[in-house]
């Protein structure tokens, strides 16, 4: 079981942060982790991902030098530090892992119940 935390409202420019933790003993060990989101009336999609072992990242173009995801391997959690939001980020972000893969969207099996981001001002 994944489980976000640290959504919420936020102003333009400002930063939220991002929290997901893995749960349950049925939870297997993550080749990597990543952030989805999902605005209104559209579709879900990968925003960063990390490989738990060599950290190698990825990000969607529109949020390189704005987002940063970090990883704690032993703990199979992940984080993401999102500075300089902007209205368009608004969404419901999903934490997620895969066994297979980090940048295709497709390769992520496992996901959280989401958390609301709303940038506004």
């Amino acid at each position: 079981q994944l489980t976000e935390s640290g959504g919420g409202r936020a102003q333009p420019g400002d930063s939220l942060k991002l929290s997901c933790i893995t749960s349950g003993r049925s939870q297997p060990s993550f080749f990597a982790m990543g952030w989805f989101r999902q605005g209104p009336g559209k579709e879900r999609i990968l925003v960063a991902g990390v490989e738990m072992d060599r950290g190698r990242v990825y990000y969607l173009d529109s949020v390189k030098g704005r987002f940063t995801i970090a990883r704690d391997s032993a703990k199979n959690s992940v984080v993401l530090q999102m500075d300089n939001l902007q209205p368009v980020d608004s969404a419901v972000y999903y934490c997620a892992g895969t066994r297979f893969g980090l940048e295709y969207s497709s390769q992520y099996e496992y996901f959280g119940q989401g958390t609301q981001v709303t940038v506004s001002s």
